[in-house]
């Protein structure tokens, strides 16, 4: 008859073993605690570094799970603030443009007390023909705010030019200092006569030239130039700019003056037209 060796053994066998074992060794622990002692010292031997090594194994993990904890605080940190960055630099261009349309607002204020007796109209340049000078451009109102041809157009502290075609939204303007402009003006509180024409090519060099002045006119460096009452034009009064020059013409019968224009051509963003017109004439 013959035993099959390789039956497995029952746990609950295994169980009663342990049991016994524990048992035993609890006793002699007791009784006789100097017979464990050699158990306990292998048991230290072996077991402490094990533990040791568990529990800086620990600690390292411990200390990486805290720094991506702290890495993904901070970049949750720093998403907020660049939100704030953006909130703060959004906030700074609004208050920036409330502030430069404020100063626009002032500007035409002023400008518009400057000349009370006439009935005035605020318009937005939105296009130029020329590059460097705005002496040819459209504004954003025509017939239906209006607006006609022969309207003068002002800029900062007096005359800016004219209009020249307008249409049921907008109208283009030719200023003063466009090759084929001319206004008729007037110099200084005697109020002396004097032709003065447009030109890029002299204003490249900051003026306008004044020509045709009387001889015996009594002109000095600062006087102030209006648009003259003898103009076809142009509304009488309006500044044109002042003298920075003078000088005798060959002939002996003229004078010639440089003027520096009151208007910066350079940089025209908002103009007030004067509805009022002088007559209609054709350009």
């Amino acid at each position: 008859m013959k035993f099959d060796n390789k039956k497995d053994i029952s746990p609950k066998y295994i169980l009663i073993v342990l049991s016994v074992i524990c048992i035993a060794l609890v006793i002699l622990s007791a009784f006789f605690p100097n017979v464990l002692k050699p158990v306990r010292e292998v048991t230290g031997i072996v077991i402490t570094p094990l533990q040791q090594g568990v529990s800086n194994v620990g600690h390292f993990v411990e200390e990486k799970l805290s720094v991506f904890g702290d890495i993904k605080e901070l970049k949750e940190e720093n998403e907020e603030l660049k939100t704030t960055v953006d909130d703060l630099s959004n906030e700074l261009s609004r208050r920036e443009a409330e502030l430069v349309e404020l100063q626009t607002l002032r500007d035409m204020y002023y400008l518009d007390e400057l000349y009370p007796d006439y009935d005035k109209t605020v318009a937005r340049v939105f296009s130029v023909n020329s590059s460097g000078w705005f002496n040819d451009f459209y504004i954003d109102k025509g017939l239906n705010d209006g607006i006609y041809e022969g309207c003068n157009v002002l800029c900062d502290d007096g005359l800016l030019g004219i209009v020249i075609e307008s249409y049921s939204d907008y109208a283009r303007v030719r200023a003063i200092i466009d090759d084929r402009a001319s206004v008729t003006g007037e110099i200084g509180s005697s109020g002396y006569i004097c032709n003065i024409e447009g030109s890029l090519q002299t204003m490249s060099e900051g003026y306008l030239i004044a020509s045709n002045i009387d001889k015996n006119a009594l002109v000095s460096e600062g006087d102030r130039v209006v648009t003259s009452s003898v103009s076809d034009r142009y509304l009488y009064g309006i500044t044109i700019g002042y003298v920075t020059s003078v000088e005798q013409d060959s002939n002996n019968l003229t004078q010639t003056a440089h003027i520096t224009p009151t208007v910066n051509f350079t940089d025209i963003k908002d103009v007030m037209i004067i509805l009022d017109r002088k007559q209609e004439v054709n350009y």
